[in-house]
């Protein structure tokens, strides 16, 4: 393989999927032994549309695609992952991400995620959090990318958080969950 500055970027997908509270869904990866949480991401298949793959990732990621798409990154965003990791993940062929991420309003219910139903889960666990959270929780290498989204996402953040000081106080009413794979 050539060196890791040459290589190529993967494409690929991510998802910030908010709930009726104004909260982003995160996920624990399976293969980290500390805490790992991300976003639901994937690569881009062959003449698939980024959009068709954001819709595949998530239902393929978290179990459903009961979502409606509200925005899309004007761009792609990049992440290189660390030299170890080049070497390692995706044969060593790409030195990180080039993704387009998509906002999206979950219109299900929390029972429709199933980390489990793909054939080979990637995550362990999975929860709703505050949109700040989220550069805290990332890896750090996904830091600046997860910044960057919430920055470019911003005004989907703060109409979600508007609704919310409109709606009904028993629209709030229900706490943060977490489920492990059973």
């Amino acid at each position: 393989m050539g060196k890791p500055a040459r290589r190529p970027y993967r494409r690929s997908v991510g998802i910030m999927l908010f709930n009726d509270r104004g909260q982003v869904l995160v996920c624990q990866r399976f293969d980290q032994s500390g805490p790992a949480w991300q976003m639901p991401q994937g690569g881009i298949d062959g003449t698939e549309s980024p959009r068709a793959a954001a819709l595949r990732e998530l239902e393929e990621e978290v179990g459903t695609a009961n979502a409606t798409v509200v925005a899309a990154t004007k761009g792609w965003l990049t992440y290189d992952l660390p030299a170890a990791l080049q070497r390692k993940a995706w044969g060593g062929r790409y030195r990180g991400q080039k993704q387009k991420w998509f906002a999206m309003r979950f219109l299900g219910t929390d029972h429709e995620i199933r980390l489990d139903s793909h054939h080979e889960p990637e995550f362990s666990a999975w929860r709703w959090i505050d949109p700040a959270k989220l550069p805290r929780l990332a890896v750090e290498f996904k830091r600046s990318l997860y910044e960057d989204v919430l920055r470019e996402f911003s005004p989907e953040i703060g109409a979600a958080k508007l609704k919310l000081r409109r709606a009904p106080k028993s629209a709030g009413a229900r706490g943060t969950a977490t489920r492990r794979r059973g």
